[in-house]
């Protein structure tokens, strides 16, 4: 595959239900809300996590950011794990995260200093949430009681509907000599969408990826921004009133028309969209595909 060579943008949703999206290890592990509008954010280095976890486990792709055990079940730490490649050149060219998000080692005789062609800004929820703390029992005592069993606690969102927008970088991969390819990408991808379903376990099930949209620009050094912040999600319930995506519309009005404003400047989008999904434009039903048609559009096969 080629190194790419155009600019992209990315944007991507997905919701969650009564679950934790990102626990704040410094607060309870409560899912991060901004105290201020009641929006949930979701750091970026909670999506990277996704797409790591997931072209490893599921697509058996070589990861260097990851929680990997010697024989003696000691983490490994990052000189370690350094010593597993002949040298830095190798080091990205054997691990796709690296190449999409760079890294940053500094230890002796191995310093690398590399930033990722491809970044996020945090994720937000496209309204307020409302945080429930839930609590239970376990039938398995604990330690200073072996007379009955121990209870467990946490807090969840009963729904959060969450959009991400991030850029791919051509510059950033051509001047530190990243081989950024489009094989990566589509791997970025198939790890955003697919990732995110994967996140099966006690905090963190009840993910869907809902819309996943990639802009390709042939204008250089150019993006249009804030795709993030062109969408709304409308709703006749009160916010924190929503349960899930059916409960209102993605309104794609000011996305559609900045796209169109730039037609001659964009190269391709490609897409994923989820059929719960209702999209409306200026206030009446709508089509994606149609919306997009005089763009060259592609499906993402996922």
């Amino acid at each position: 595959m080629s190194v790419i060579q155009n600019r992209s943008e990315l944007l991507f949703l997905y919701d969650i239900t009564d679950s934790n999206p990102n626990g704040d290890p410094i607060d309870e592990n409560k899912p991060r809300i901004d105290e201020e509008t009641g929006i949930n954010f979701v750091t970026d280095v909670r999506l990277k996590r996704t797409v790591r976890d997931y072209l490893h486990d599921y697509r058996g792709e070589e990861i260097f950011i990851l929680e990997l055990r010697d024989g003696n079940g000691m983490l490994k730490d990052k000189e370690a794990r350094l010593n597993e490649f002949k040298d830095n050149n190798e080091l990205i060219k054997e691990c796709v995260d690296v190449r999409l998000f760079g890294a940053t080692t500094a230890v002796k005789g191995k310093t690398m200093t590399l930033t990722g062609p491809v970044q996020f800004k945090y994720g937000r929820s496209l309204h307020r949430v409302n945080m429930k703390y839930i609590k239970g029992t376990t039938v398995m005592p604990s330690k200073d009681s072996k007379r009955q069993g121990t209870f467990t606690e946490r807090y969840v969102l009963p729904y959060s509907l969450i959009a991400f927008h991030g850029i791919v970088n051509e510059n950033a991969a051509m001047r530190q000599e990243i081989d950024l390819t489009e094989e990566d990408i589509y791997l970025l991808l198939d790890g955003m969408w697919n990732g995110t379903k994967n996140l099966i376990s006690n905090s963190k099930a009840g993910q869907m990826p809902r819309l996943l949209l990639r802009v390709i620009y042939k204008e250089e050094n150019y993006h249009i921004g804030e795709l993030d912040k062109r969408i709304k999600f409308i709703s006749e319930k009160q916010d924190e009133e929503i349960r899930d995506i059916e409960d209102g519309k993605l309104d794609v009005t000011g996305l559609t028309n900045a796209l169109r404003d730039n037609r001659d400047k964009i190269l391709g989008i490609e897409y994923k969209l989820d059929d719960r999904v209702h999209i409306v434009y200026d206030g009446e039903g709508a089509c994606l595909e149609e919306l997009l048609s005089q763009f060259s559009l592609t499906e993402i096969k996922l």
